[in-house]
């Protein structure tokens, strides 16, 4: 089984608190990572996590208040000094290559590497990166600045030859019985692909919603994903706090993740004022019961579905 899974390395909200950093995450497609958000002390914590983290190729910033990204420039630096050679891609909001160039400029940084940024704006459903591993599309979320979340979906595996017909392939022709298509024999005949193959399990999903106020028109996007983490800065006994600041509560999250199917809902970006989570995760309990609420450090596999 390949892996996919997420370590979130920082679950508070814009003021830390003790036990809680600042938002990031990083996602591990089959070995390839990718990092989403990166606050301030993000390089620390991927050390502590044990991560390889000169195999990030992709870093996704979703909106450009601190707590999101000022951890961006010491990585990119660190990765100079450790000798990096191979690109670096940031997709991030306007105006934060500037923010880079201008440190850059100003410490006389040379980069060992290629670092290339690309503008995103909040928008459902665009395609912001499709590699061998993983298609990530953008969600419109809202917030007080313009903030992107982030949609990640597994690639579709190849189909598995069945092992009672695997003697009926001859080698050159398995990579295209894999990929769907029929086998023809040297007297004509054709071998339907569904004798020989079985479907692979569902692609697996992770969907990143950042900072943002209750917003359904995110539903139709993260459709029956598997692993919805959303922000849950407050209870609902700050709802008003909530619609001030463009924040939602733990039970607006768990409204969002029922009303996409998600099969599972990761809570994080908790305010400093919670000690604990069991108040956020009660309430969101009482609307979607498949919940967790996020911890530094810890990593959440998202196994594969059985095909029934």
């Amino acid at each position: 089984m390949t892996r996919f899974a997420v370590t979130t390395l920082g679950t508070g909200a814009a003021l830390p608190a003790r036990g809680r950093s600042p938002s990031a995450q990083v996602l591990d497609a089959n070995g390839s990572l990718y990092l989403i958000d990166c606050g301030e002390g993000t390089q620390e914590r991927l050390r502590a996590s044990g991560a390889n983290f000169q195999r990030i190729r992709h870093v996704f910033i979703g909106h450009l208040h601190g707590d999101h990204y000022l951890g961006l420039m010491g990585l990119i630096s660190s990765f100079h000094l450790m000798g990096r050679s191979g690109p670096l891609d940031v997709h991030a909001p306007e105006g934060l290559q500037a923010i880079i160039d201008l440190q850059l400029r100003t410490s006389r940084t040379f980069l060992r590497y290629p670092l290339t940024f690309h503008i995103i704006r909040p928008e459902n459903g665009r395609t912001l990166l499709e590699d061998e591993h993983v298609t990530v599309h953008g969600l419109a979320l809202r917030h007080r600045l313009p903030c992107t979340g982030f949609v990640f979906r597994e690639q579709p595996a190849p189909r598995n030859l069945r092992k009672d017909q695997v003697h009926r392939v001859p080698h050159f022709e398995r990579n295209a019985v894999k990929a769907g298509e029929d086998l023809v024999l040297d007297d004509g005949t054709v071998v339907p692909n569904a004798e020989l193959t079985v479907a692979p399990p569902p692609p697996r999903s992770y969907a990143y919603c950042s900072d943002t106020a209750y917003t359904p028109g995110i539903v139709p996007f993260i459709r029956q994903v598997d692993l919805l983490y959303h922000e849950a800065t407050f209870t609902e006994q700050l709802a008003e706090r909530a619609r001030e600041t463009l924040h939602s509560t733990a039970r607006q999250a768990a409204m969002i993740a029922r009303e996409a199917g998600a099969r599972r809902l990761l809570l994080g970006h908790f305010s400093s004022r919670y000690k604990n989570t069991e108040v956020l995760l009660a309430e969101a309990r009482a609307v979607f019961p498949s919940v967790e609420a996020s911890s530094d450090g810890c990593t959440y596999a998202i196994d594969q579905r059985t095909i029934v």
